[in-house]
């Protein structure tokens, strides 16, 4: 078993857990990632050093996503056939949960283990907000129902490494994305309670709650967008259709088809990663066959609330609004999803850059720009 542990910029709790963590399992081994922390944090990672821990190091941070694949990359090639269990250096993960999750990977076989907050006591509001928000979003992509889908403490079985570099994401994100991603790839997910700790109010997290909060929700924003595009087409043209033609089912439909045509070119192309892994006419049937359920819908719904005397347009918004929803998620979940990898062996597609070999040890600061680890040191 590996502890990994990304760092970026880490005060004394970095050492407390690496302490804590060698009396309970003085042979535990532990990876520490230094994230770009710069030449003013060298002695707190020289202190790593010192207590066994193997510590990789770049110059220029490159993000969480980055840090963590950078370890995992590190893992494989040192490591091979070791589970990992990743930690956070900011003293939200204690021992006692670190190991229960450890525990919990040796008896899963191809599952992520999530070691998930229960998030009572003195939780801080913008935690407690981020959390509920993307729980709500990840259940409604993906039908799954997780509890803490931000949670930092996670075991991955050895067999997933190779799987965990091929996600994209550099940052927060990434860790959102292989949840996201995880059951097409043919990986379930377990949890284990652990306790809810915020230090100081989490003042040493380094997340940007308005930059990271747009990368984590980018794959919903950008759908929010065009399915914003698509009802305002949708719309101008059901009030023209229904001026000139006095026809509900005609504005309706009329409306519907030119919108969902615009919609379906922005989500295969711009919106779902995976949205060209499908050819362009399955995705199209598949399109064509949920526009139609979704029609029928819309125009029931429709005609319900304006029968009821709802103005037309409160009919529309409302009506769209809760259709929408489940349009996303037939899409993320269904329509356009990862292809399958071809059986052919091949050398998996990374995101992350190779590793420096260890023998440039201590070798000096790297460019501006330079994302591959430039420090490699181990007792």
């Amino acid at each position: 078993m590996i502890i990994l542990i990304p760092a970026y910029e880490p005060d004394h709790q970095l050492i407390t857990l690496v302490r804590t963590l060698r009396e309970a399992d003085p042979w535990v081994t532990i990876v520490v990632v230094d994230d770009g922390s710069g030449p003013e944090y060298q002695d707190t990672f020289d202190a790593a050093t010192r207590f066994g821990c193997h510590v990789l190091s770049y110059a220029v941070n490159g993000g969480k996503g980055h840090a963590l694949k950078s370890g995992f990359a590190f893992i494989t090639e040192r490591f091979p056939g070791h589970d990992v269990v990743c930690a956070d250096s900011d003293g939200q993960h204690g021992v006692a949960d670190i190991l229960a999750v450890a525990d919990r990977v040796r008896g899963v076989t191809a599952a992520m283990v999530l070691g998930c907050r229960n998030f009572t006591g003195n939780v801080p509001a913008r935690s407690k907000f981020g959390n509920t928000v993307t729980r709500a979003l990840f259940r409604l992509a993906t039908g799954q129902r997780v509890t803490d889908t931000q949670t930092g403490l996670r075991g991955y079985p050895a067999e997933m490494l190779p799987w965990l570099l091929t996600v994209r994401g550099q940052r927060y994100e990434y860790e959102l994305n292989l949840l996201l991603e995880a059951k097409q790839a043919g990986y379930g997910i377990a949890t284990v309670e652990i306790a809810t700790v915020y230090l100081d109010h989490n003042s040493g997290s380094h997340f940007r709650p308005v930059a990271d909060s747009v990368r984590i929700y980018a794959p919903l924003l950008k759908f929010l967008g065009s399915s914003l595009t698509a009802f305002m087409v949708d719309t101008v043209l059901f009030l023209l259709l229904s001026a000139f033609t006095d026809s509900l089912l005609l504005a309706v439909v009329g409306a519907r088809v030119v919108s969902a045509s615009v919609n379906f070119m922005v989500n295969r192309r711009l919106v779902f990663e995976h949205g060209n892994d499908t050819s362009l006419r399955s995705a199209a049937t598949g399109y064509v066959a949920l526009v139609m359920v979704l029609l029928s819908a819309n125009y029931g719904a429709m005609w319900a609330l304006t029968s009821a005397a709802v103005p037309d347009v409160v009919a529309k918004v409302v009506t769209e609004v809760t259709l929408l929803g489940i349009s996303y998620a037939v899409q993320q979940r269904f329509l356009f999803v990862r292809k399958a990898r071809a059986a052919a062996p091949q050398a998996p597609e990374t995101h992350i850059p190779a590793l420096v070999p260890a023998q440039f040890q201590h070798s000096p600061t790297g460019k501006s720009g330079d994302q591959s680890p430039k420090r490699f040191r181990s007792n």
